[in-house]
């Protein structure tokens, strides 16, 4: 079986316009390779499973949260992969610390919450494209939204905190840092 593909576009270049914001980050750089820290511990990546540092500014300001995501639309399968999903992040809050998406669930903010990941966890789960697949991209998200909460609970799926998104989303930050082994 060949991992053979085209490169799909950017997945987010699909949805309405909305205005962009800095997204940056210690841990990670806009297409590089990420270090194995931000690899997951099982599935045989052998990495540690930390979360990277972010840090965000200039978004708009009817700005009341943000969720933030981390989604790899190269996984080979049809609907992309999400590694990470944190809601309700105060809007005071423009930065996370390294390792804050972590299982115990410490790191995040008062507040804010995760749905569970495609790995069926409620924290970050680091890269883990399958060995020698071309280089996979992880769209590290951060999404401002107009209201405190996004009318989500725990028990909503990646696909329902986008769709509901799709109507409270005034901005949007990015960083794509890249993985494979």
């Amino acid at each position: 079986m060949s991992l053979e593909r085209p490169i799909d576009p950017d997945p987010y270049s699909l949805l309405p316009e909305i205005p962009s914001f800095t997204v940056s980050s210690t841990d990670v750089t806009d297409g590089q390779p990420m270090s194995k820290a931000q690899a997951y511990d099982g599935m045989g990546a052998g990495g540690s499973n930390i979360s990277p540092q972010l840090s965000w500014h200039g978004f708009p300001e009817s700005t009341k949260s943000f969720v933030v995501t981390c989604f790899d639309p190269d996984a080979p399968i049809p609907g992309g992969f999400w590694h990470w999903v944190l809601v309700d992040v105060p809007a005071s809050v423009t930065e996370l610390a390294t390792s804050a998406g972590d299982r115990s669930g410490n790191g995040i903010p008062a507040g804010s919450f995760h749905v569970r990941n495609d790995m069926g966890e409620r924290a970050f789960g680091g890269a883990a494209p399958p060995e020698g697949d071309r280089p996979h991209r992880y769209y590290f998200a951060v999404t401002a939204v107009d209201s405190e909460n996004l009318g989500v609970d725990e028990s909503a799926t990646p696909a329902v905190v986008n769709f509901m998104l799709a109507f409270h989303a005034v901005g949007r930050g990015m960083i794509v840092p890249t993985y494979a082994h």
